[in-house]
């Protein structure tokens, strides 16, 4: 499978190359023949046919001497005006002709040197939008590492995890394999568990989309990994090569309207511009250089010799919150033209701490703004001050005035991991899992 066919179709003409743009939002790319230049020649080749008889049209119009042919020429052009909505390498996607300079988005992921105007973006986005709403789907988009998978470099296993690599997959065919040996790149990479019933069922009701900030080659391997068969994301891997910011994700080269677009990702700051497009997904940590990244003082899975559970995993949380905002989007909202995905996920987060009065105590001072919010934002009312409306205290500290209050009135007394374990998964946790009790 390839994520950029460098030669896509063979035209014979632009028009075709604009109906290949349109057939790529359905994912109805094939894959890249194992000759790319040739191809690739090929399509230019079809191109210029386009550009030179774009050019010889216009010497013909230079060197003729009789009036009425020029006037008809004149004519032919007004209407036939190219206004040009993109561009492949130098060259008009439509008309052949040759542009000065570049403009427009960059497509790189869809198709090698391919630019896209506003104006046709906006067209393709409309015309997608329409398609996948008669289907019911929205857009999916997909952070990688720590969100489906944890990769690692062989050289950072340590003496705990060395057992791995007679366990793993070397990667080549078909494999229903989780962990993958990559010798090329000299990496190991583990699948999350319940992945791929995840991508499975989330297909059903989701275009879905690859975006990573690792590298092109290294995207395009692991979504080999967790779609060998090309059923889920075709073309639509974006890796941090083909980004219109340093460091950042945007939507500016996803062809799907933000009001229809759920983006999972462990990382908020990467999506700055669109964070109420955002699910926050707890961290995959399965290699202990993962860990050691995020300044983790504690074993790995594969030091312990564990894994995440796959009925209670993140994933499968996640995909049932996803099936909540699939259903109230076609079903349950009623103007199909003002309907948002922000919206939605804006009301179904508000119903997980619904009820819930809270009482901070003794939480770090530069924490306690980002609890507080996030508190908020799952519905429950935040207080600085003991009343008997309170249900839980928060805290880090059971020896607190406001501790041993929620003891004595029998309130809830939790660790802040409550509100950050709700938010994670969506859903209410069980207190008596977070019980913040006194130091011995």
């Amino acid at each position: 499978m390839s994520g950029a066919p460098d030669s896509p179709i063979h035209s014979s003409s632009s028009d075709d190359f604009i109906a290949y743009l349109d057939e790529a939002l359905a994912a109805s790319l094939p894959d890249a023949s194992s000759d790319k230049e040739v191809e690739n020649q090929d399509e230019l080749e079809s191109v210029r046919i386009k550009r030179r008889k774009f050019e010889s049209d216009e010497e013909t119009e230079e060197s003729t001497s009789e009036g009425s042919v020029k006037q008809s020429l004149e004519e032919s052009v007004e209407e036939d005006v190219c206004s040009h909505p993109g561009s492949f390498g130098d060259m008009c996607i439509r008309c052949g002709q040759k542009l000065d300079g570049e403009s427009g988005v960059t497509f790189g992921y869809i198709h090698k040197g391919l630019r896209l105007h506003d104006q046709e973006i906006s067209r393709l986005r409309n015309t997608d939008a329409n398609n996948l709403r008669s289907r019911r789907k929205l857009y999916l988009i997909l952070d990688l590492d720590h969100t489906l998978l944890n990769s690692t470099h062989l050289a950072h296993l340590n003496s705990e995890e060395l057992h791995l690599i007679s366990q793993a997959d070397s990667v080549g065919g078909v494999s229903k394999s989780s962990l993958f040996k990559l010798d090329k790149m000299h990496m190991m990479t583990k699948l999350r568990p319940f992945v791929r019933t995840f991508l499975r069922e989330a297909s059903e009701m989701f275009e879905m989309y690859i975006y990573t900030m690792g590298d092109r080659p290294y995207a395009l391997e692991m979504a080999k990994l967790l779609d060998p068969q090309g059923e889920y994301f075709n073309a639509k891997v974006i890796s941090r090569d083909d980004g219109t910011q340093k460091h950042q994700k945007g939507l500016d080269i996803v062809l799907g309207q933000e009001s229809a677009v759920v983006i999972l990702d462990d990382t908020e700051h990467a999506w700055v511009k669109h964070k109420d497009n955002l699910i926050l997904m707890e961290r995959y940590h399965f290699f202990g250089s993962s860990c050691r990244q995020f300044g983790f003082n504690c074993k790995s899975l594969a030091e312990l010799k564990s894994d995440e559970d796959e009925a209670e995993g993140a994933l499968s949380k996640i995909l049932k919150v996803l099936k909540q905002i699939h259903y109230k989007f076609f079903y349950e909202l009623e103007d199909i033209a003002e309907r948002d995905v922000r919206q939605v996920l804006k009301s179904l987060r508000r119903e997980v701490l619904s009820g819930c009065v809270i009482v901070f105590s003794r939480i770090f001072h530069g924490a306690l703004p980002s609890l507080r919010k996030m508190a908020e934002q799952l519905g429950a009312t935040c207080l600085t001050e003991l009343d008997p409306s309170v249900t839980h205290v928060v805290a880090t500290d059971a020896g607190t005035e406001k501790a041993r209050w929620a003891v004595k009135e029998k309130r809830f007394l939790v660790h802040p991991r409550w509100i950050e374990a709700a938010n994670y998964f969506w859903e209410k946790q069980p207190e008596e899992n977070f019980v913040l009790k006194k130091k011995q």
